[in-house]
């Protein structure tokens, strides 16, 4: 899919904000937690009042001195006169160690990784990504962090569900310590009030945000339009995370064995949509990577990073340090539309986790590093400074805008962002290898089956879901049963 193959590109780039929080999605995700690691880090260096954390830490295992060796395309130490992370300060300064950097590109890196566990190199910590489990646990890859992580303890309570989500074979292999890289819809009110449309983020608020409404604002929207004038209702990464809005996955786990999820009424409908959506002309497959600003667009859907940019490009006069920023196009984000009747809210994301890697001997070390991003995110005195640098405008050294947030965005960002307002979904679908979850040479034949069921109709490489779904249910039954023997 050439679009995805351009989010790929785009995501390098930024080499994909947690606070888009050291929190790992894709082939489209393998490129992009490398990209929210890194913006992550760029937006939570703070000072750090590392007492905070005394008591949560005084019984913790004893590593002082110890190192770990972090293999990555991306360091998790300062980098170009940065200052440390909240994590690696409470890391270094309460528990005495420090992490060691192997550095490998986004390409090699789990080639690196086979060649250190085989070859007997140290190998400590590795990034979560979405083929961790169960894919990477069936390759020997990672061990459990259960002997080394108390679960049990208060802080973890907010993540619990989201922990238990990724339990496999009775065991915790990813523990999130954050959600990260949520699947958004970027809009502007202005375009929405000129339009007659209500706004979609008060709309959430009153609990009137679903499918309806949106299907109904981006037929409005189109219909409004002036003679020789092409509009569209939504552009950029979007069939991912309407799936997911269902709440349903394609690949379910009861803890023992894998089952095929394919026919489940809410995912056709919401494949169905999808398909009247691009029957009516409503999707511009162009990549834009941003909110177009000449006003075609009633909706961009994409992850959180690429907001800033947005409210550059929206910006009336974005060379002015009003302080105002995008008052006149006033861009803000909302989740995916819940599906009618449903009494909740589902998010796609990422999560922010750290692979603990099979044959390493300092389990202890990687738990409390994983344990200081926890604190690191839930804390209110490490958020607020997060805050307070996120908000500041990004400038190029030529002093020329290039990124930023207002205060209501971030604000609403974080709501999202919290899993007990918002519930997450994880498909394991995107866990079990490349025939599943891969690129290819991004062709319908080559592209992952995960990949097609959420872009071909979108695409107009199919135009029915009964055909899409039929061809590749069975192929989602051999790759289960491969599993489920294992």
């Amino acid at each position: 899919m050439k679009k995805l193959t351009r989010v790929l590109a785009a995501l390098m780039a930024l080499t994909m904000m947690g606070t888009l929080a050291a929190c790992g999605r894709s082939d489209d995700s393998k490129a992009e937690s490398s990209a929210a690691e890194s913006h992550y880090k760029e937006n939570d260096e703070v000072a750090v009042d590392a007492s905070l954390v005394d008591d949560m830490v005084k019984n913790d295992p004893d590593i002082k001195g110890q190192t770990i060796y972090w293999l990555a395309d991306y360091d998790i130490n300062p980098v170009n006169n940065q200052d440390r992370s909240v994590a690696l300060t409470l890391f270094e300064d309460k528990y005495g160690a420090k992490v060691e950097y192997v550095s490998c590109t986004s390409d090699t890196k789990f080639d690196t990784l086979a060649s250190r566990i085989l070859g007997g190199d140290p190998v400590d910590m590795f990034p979560y990504e979405w083929d961790a489990v169960p894919n990477g646990v069936t390759k020997d890859q990672y061990q459990p962090l259960d002997d080394y992580l108390d679960l049990s303890d208060d802080i973890w309570s907010d993540m619990s569900d989201v922990i238990n989500m990724f339990e496999y074979q009775g065991k915790h292999y990813v523990v999130p310590y954050c959600l990260s890289d949520p699947l958004l819809i970027t809009y502007s009110r202005s375009l929405c009030e000129e339009n007659g449309l209500d706004d979609p983020y008060e709309l959430y608020k009153k609990d009137k945000w679903d499918w309806d409404t949106f299907m109904d604002m981006m037929k409005t929207f189109v219909s409004n339009a002036s003679n020789g004038e092409t509009r569209y209702g939504i552009n950029d990464w979007f069939g991912q995370a309407m799936v997911q809005s269902t709440g349903q996955a394609f690949v379910t786990y009861d803890g023992t064995k894998f089952s095929n999820n394919i026919n489940n009424s809410a995912i056709e409908e919401a494949e169905n949509t999808m398909e009247e959506i691009m029957k009516l002309g409503m999707y511009d497959p162009t990549w834009y990577g941003y909110l177009p600003d000449d006003g075609s667009t009633l909706f961009f859907g994409m992850a959180d990073w690429a907001l800033g940019t947005s409210n550059v490009k929206n910006d009336p006069n974005p060379e002015v340090n009003d302080d105002g920023f995008v008052e006149e196009g006033d861009l803000m984000i909302v989740p995916f539309p819940k599906q009618p009747g449903s009494d909740e809210y589902y998010l796609n994301c990422n999560f922010g986790a750290k692979m603990l890697v099979k044959g390493s001997d300092k389990g202890d070390a990687v738990a409390a590093y994983i344990k200081c991003e926890r604190l690191a995110a839930m804390i209110d005195d490490y958020q607020d400074a997060a805050k307070e640098k996120a908000i500041i405008p990004q400038k190029t050294a030529a002093g020329k805008l290039k990124s930023y947030v207002t205060e209501e965005q971030y604000d609403a960002l974080q709501d999202y962002k919290d899993p007990g307002k918002i519930t997450p979904v994880f498909d394991f679908g995107y866990g079990m290898g490349s025939r599943m979850y891969g690129d290819g040479e991004y062709t319908y034949e080559t592209r992952g089956v995960m990949n097609n069921l959420t872009s071909a109709l979108l695409n107009g490489e199919k135009d029915s879901w009964a055909v899409l779904r039929d061809e590749w249910a069975s192929v989602i039954d051999e790759v289960i049963d491969g599993y489920n023997s294992k």
